[in-house]
C-alpha cells in the first residue's frame, strides 16, 4: 500500500522549498513592479492562462481588496473584444510559468500599442514574455512538486506566494488602514465587526428603557419587561442619565428587605454606569463588554441624555458576537 502520508509530506516539503527560494527575487525589478502599480492612475489588469490564470484572479482579487484597484482578463476573451477594458493608464500584469504562453504573447502587441505598462511574472527570466515586458517579476522555482514534473504545483504556489507579497507591499505603501479594509468587505462577520456602529443596531425612541428617579421599583421592573431589555436607565427631571438598573440588580436584592410598590428605584440603581457613544463601533462595545462582564450598555449623548441602549442579544443578531 501507498504511504499516502510521506507523498503528502514530500510535496509540502518541496513547496516550502520553492517558496523559500524566492526571497532571492525580491529585487530591484519586484521594486519597479510595485513602483509601477503603486503610480497606476487606472486599474491592474492581470492576465493568466490555465493554472495560471486561477491564480491569477486570486491575485487580481486580493491586489482589489487591499487597495490596489485590479480585475482579471482571460487572454482568449482578451483576443475577442475584452481587450476593450484596457486603457493607456492601466498596468497589466501577464502571468505564465514558461514565459512562452501563446494566448498571453498574442496579445502583448496590443498591450504595447495601448500603451499600458506590462509587468510579466515568469519562472524564466529569458523567455519571450519576460524580455517584451517592462520589468520581471522571477518565480522561479527548482522543481515541481508533482513526481512527473508535469502538473503545476510549486510553480503555482510559488506565483500565488508572490502575489500575495506585491499586494502587500503596495498595501503598506499605500498606508491602507482596516476601515479602508472593511470598505471592501462590508459583507459577513469581518464586514460588521468594522463597520456597523452601535448607531446600527441600538434600540431608540420608544423602544428605550427609562424611568425618572421618582419612580418606584416596580414602575422600573415594569418597563424592563416592556422594553425586553433586561435594563433601565434612570433620568432626572433634565433627561440626563443618573443611573442604570438591570436583572442582575434584581437578583442581587432579591434577600434584601426591599419593598419594590414603596422604595425608590434610586435606592437600588446603579449610579454613574459605563456608557457608551452611538459612533462607537459595535466590536468595540462587545469588547467592554466582554471585559467588564456586563450585558447591555445605555448610549448617551454628548449631554449625557440616553438616546439608545443594546446588549449582547443585539450583537447576536447582527452578526457581530
Amino acid at each position: 500500500m501507498k504511504n499516502f502520508k510521506q507523498l503528502a509530506l514530500n510535496v509540502i516539503n518541496i513547496e516550502q522549498q520553492a517558496i523559500a527560494e524566492l526571497s532571492q527575487y525580491i529585487d530591484d525589478d519586484f521594486a519597479k513592479a510595485c513602483e509601477l502599480m503603486f503610480n497606476c492612475r487606472g486599474r491592474v489588469i492581470v492576465i493568466g492562462m490555465g493554472k495560471s490564470g486561477h491564480i491569477g484572479g486570486k491575485i487580481a482579487a486580493t491586489l482589489a481588496s487591499t487597495g490596489t484597484p485590479s480585475f482579471f482578463v482571460h487572454p482568449g476573451e482578451a483576443s475577442h473584444g475584452d481587450l476593450g477594458m484596457v486603457t493607456v493608464d492601466d498596468v497589466v500584469l501577464t502571468i505564465s510559468n514558461s514565459g512562452e504562453t501563446g494566448e498571453v504573447l498574442a496579445i502583448i502587441p496590443v498591450l504595447k500599442r495601448i500603451g499600458a505598462k506590462i509587468i510579466a511574472m515568469t519562472g524564466k527570466p529569458e523567455s519571450t514574455l519576460a524580455k517584451l515586458a517592462d520589468t520581471h517579476v522571477c518565480v522561479k522555482v527548482s522543481q515541481e512538486a508533482c513526481p512527473l514534473g508535469l502538473a503545476p504545483t510549486s510553480s503555482t504556489t510559488a506565483t500565488l506566494v508572490m502575489g500575495d507579497a506585491l499586494a502587500v507591499a503596495l498595501l503598506n505603501a499605500r498606508g491602507f488602514t482596516a476601515d479602508d479594509f472593511a470598505l471592501s468587505h462590508p459583507g459577513g462577520s469581518l464586514g460588521k465587526r468594522l463597520l456597523l456602529r452601535l448607531a446600527d443596531i441600538m434600540h431608540k425612541d420608544d423602544r428605550l428603557p427609562t424611568v425618572t428617579e421618582a419612580a418606584k421599583i416596580k414602575d422600573a421592573l415594569v418597563e424592563m419587561s416592556l422594553k425586553g431589555l433586561g435594563m433601565t436607565a434612570i433620568v432626572d427631571v433634565n433627561k440626563s442619565l443618573v443611573g442604570l438598573f438591570t436583572d442582575g440588580d434584581l437578583r442581587r436584592i432579591l434577600d434584601a428587605e426591599i419593598n419594590i410598590h414603596q422604595d425608590s428605584i434610586t435606592s437600588v440603581m446603579t449610579r454613574n454606569p459605563l456608557v457608551a457613544k452611538q459612533d462607537m463601533l459595535a466590536a468595540e462595545a462587545l469588547k467592554i463588554m466582554e471585559d467588564k462582564k456586563i450585558n447591555g450598555l445605555i448610549i448617551v449623548d454628548d449631554n449625557n441624555h440616553p438616546i439608545g441602549a443594546m446588549n449582547m442579544h443585539d450583537l447576536l443578531k447582527s452578526g457581530v458576537l
